[in-house]
């Protein structure tokens, strides 16, 4: 499912369509677009009104007529012509011209290690309608563990943790390839809905969607630091009155609500250290476990990951463009060539 090194030198551009974002790497130019993978569609002509921020920003402030659509879900496209407009859009008419000189256009994309053939297909569909000749898979796991620096090709194993918005990736990286992975349903999603399910049962508080992920960060603090005040106001509308209102949140009981969803995460590392090599799991006890991700800096996950599993938990310098920052470290040549992995489809 990986690429060689070799394919990947020869591409023009790589692209991570995430569920929460989408990024593009142009060789020789860099990361040119980090922007939320949502566009708002005019449902009565099917135009396309806008792309990236300024779509995420419209999301719940909209009139009946224009909907706010997320072509990409859980890593897979589900919306193969709305995700080429949306990177058109995204990728502007410079960018655009740059890339259509190239003779023989080709790219790479991220896919998920489990990623079935339909799923192939459509990223592959997605990119061939921007143009591209051919196209190249990286898995998620390897191309995350290039990008935040991890010895991948070397003889000892590197455990990394993709926590995406919808799911949560675990694996064990040894000689460039996947020994173990797992792939868990559980993302930052499921925790923004624990926050809102929790405010809404317990103080009949519905909180608007946007607001979810600056809730967390003042009720823990930076998201450095387990813990935060003990205590916080926020304001929502009333569920049975609908007016707006304003209440006391306890830090304790949130942090209980979205520990729910990541004891998935939890069972998810317990099976794949089964499935390694004692000799692996040794390598682990002082390597520990590296985060990488848009959800990797939720408020106090690394925290209860330490305290549950007794490894070191690290989370990458810059977690949220780990997995484009390795498809450009590749497409510029700056790994040996990886042994290929021997669960590729």
């Amino acid at each position: 499912m990986t690429a060689s090194l070799e394919q990947l030198r020869r591409c023009h551009f790589a692209v991570d369509l995430g569920a929460a974002r989408t990024r593009v790497y142009v060789k020789g130019a860099g990361l040119v677009v980090d922007q939320p993978s949502a566009a708002a569609v005019n449902t009565r002509t099917g135009a396309l009104i806008a792309v990236g921020e300024f779509a995420e920003k419209m999301t719940g402030r909209t009139p009946d007529y224009i909907r706010i659509v997320r072509p990409v879900s859980g890593g897979t496209v589900v919306d193969i012509e709305l995700a080429q407009r949306m990177l058109r859009q995204l990728l502007g008419d410079k960018v655009r011209r740059s890339l259509r000189r190239k003779p023989r256009l080709r790219a790479a994309v991220c896919t998920p290690h489990d990623a079935d053939p339909l799923a192939r297909r459509a990223a592959i569909e997605t990119l061939v309608g921007l143009g591209a000749r051919r196209v190249e898979l990286v898995d998620t796991l390897i191309a995350a563990a290039v990008g935040c620096g991890l010895p991948v090709e070397q003889p000892e194993a590197t455990m990394i943790m993709v926590c995406g918005a919808h799911a949560t990736q675990v694996a064990v990286l040894s000689l460039g390839s996947i020994v173990a992975a797992e792939r868990i349903p559980v993302g930052g999603e499921a925790v923004d809905h624990a926050t809102v399910q929790h405010l809404r049962h317990v103080h009949e508080l519905m909180l608007p969607s946007q607001s979810v992920r600056p809730l967390q960060l003042a009720l823990f603090g930076n998201g450095t630091t387990p813990n935060g005040p003990s205590s916080t106001e926020i304001h929502g509308r009333d569920v049975a009155t609908g007016l707006a209102r304003s209440v006391q949140i306890d830090t304790a009981a949130v942090r209980n609500a979205i520990q729910t969803p990541l004891t998935a995460v939890l069972d998810g590392i317990s099976k794949v250290l089964r499935d390694c090599p004692p000799d692996l799991v040794a390598d682990l006890v002082d390597r520990g476990i590296m985060m990488v991700g848009g959800s990797a800096l939720l408020p106090g996950f690394d925290q209860m990951l330490r305290q549950a599993t007794g490894m070191a938990v690290h989370i990458a310098e810059r977690p949220d463009i780990c997995a484009v920052q390795g498809l450009g470290i590749m497409l510029e040549g700056g790994i040996e060539q990886p042994a290929p992995d021997p669960q590729a489809g």
